[in-house]
């Protein structure tokens, strides 16, 4: 007798170059789940695909504010096999580490083969769609910058550089009521080895998306703080409602840029050209922005990456500001 499926697909919500994400049903409990897929074709592919994995396998606990996975599944045909570092490493699971290391398929090319990471599912899509449906609100700009400092504080203090922080890659969860963010897509992380300071590890591979990189990549030698450049990129957009049209798509996305003519220029890529730039916080009304937040904007967005805080800094920072928070009446 066949063995019954464990999930049910019931319908596609993404699709993108990393692969597909589908909205699923347990089929036992009926409980929602999203399930990404991940094309194990070729090593390029492979990495991608593992590096998400590791970085979230390797969390010894979970954060609210950072997806959880539930399971990783190997499809290696019509084979499926749940992969896992705390359970010993499966064989198909050091062929995909072969296959990653070695640059060529050590997989049977005339197989298909997928990583399925099964994971929580965010009812509310992503950030960038949810703010961008909703009128501008400084305490939920405020809930969201707190929610997503702490998640930055909790993954570098786990030795995990996201590398591809930006509003699509932040979902939005209402399983308690109030809106949760939830840091997903790990397919650009990296998992540092070691238990020393996250910010001391140096990267050179130039990644992530161009309007949040920090100018420190586009040169290709960065660390951890680059993180922190792209979430103050993040931060200023969703309080002045920033957006930029991608050119592949023509969609709407928060982000800031420097104007040269008609041409928007990325911040990272215009302070590269220019280190002594002049940031204009606020960029739109002065009455939007109160002094200590546009402060902090200044320390998330240094050019200089030693004078730009880093998350441990920003988790404290954050929750010293006063935008977004309720004035308390006087007593009469």
């Amino acid at each position: 007798m066949a063995k019954e499926a464990k999930y049910s697909i019931v319908r596609e919500v993404g699709r993108g170059s990393y692969g597909v994400v589908y909205e699923a049903m347990v089929n036992q409990t009926r409980r929602r789940v999203a399930v990404k897929r991940m094309h194990c074709n070729v090593p390029e592919k492979v990495e991608l695909a593992l590096q998400e994995f590791w970085a979230l396998q390797s969390i010894q606990r979970q954060h609210e504010n950072v997806i959880q996975l539930e399971e990783c599944v190997l499809q290696n045909g019509q084979a499926f096999q749940p992969i896992s570092h705390r359970s010993g490493q499966s064989d198909s699971h050091l062929l995909l580490v072969e296959t990653c290391l070695k640059g060529r398929c050590c997989m049977d090319p005339r197989s298909t083969c997928f990583l399925w990471f099964v994971m929580e599912f965010c009812d509310g899509g992503n950030m960038n769609e949810y703010l961008l449906s909703r009128s501008p609100d400084a305490q939920l700009n405020n809930s969201f910058m707190r929610q997503l400092s702490s998640a930055m504080a909790f993954l570098h203090r786990n030795q995990i550089v996201h590398r591809d922080l930006k509003s699509d890659n932040i979902l939005i969860s209402h399983k308690c009521g109030s809106p949760i963010v939830k840091v997903a897509d790990f397919g650009l992380s990296k998992v540092c080895q070691g238990k020393g300071n996250v910010n001391q590890q140096r990267f050179s591979s130039v990644c992530g998306s161009n309007f949040y990189m920090a100018p420190e990549v586009w040169e290709g030698h960065y660390t951890a703080k680059a993180d922190i450049f792209a979430l103050g990129i993040i931060f200023w957009a969703m309080v002045e409602r920033i957006t930029f049209r991608e050119r592949d798509t023509e969609k709407e996305l928060l982000g800031t840029y420097i104007c040269q003519g008609k041409e928007l220029i990325p911040l990272g890529e215009a302070l590269l050209e220019n280190p002594n730039m002049k940031l204009q916080i606020p960029l739109k009304n002065k009455k939007s922005m109160p002094e200590d937040l546009c402060e902090l904007l200044h320390d998330m967005l240094a050019f200089n990456p030693k004078k730009r805080l880093d998350a441990f800094q920003l988790e404290i920072r954050i929750r010293q500001i006063s935008y977004g928070k309720k004035r308390q009446r006087s007593a009469s």
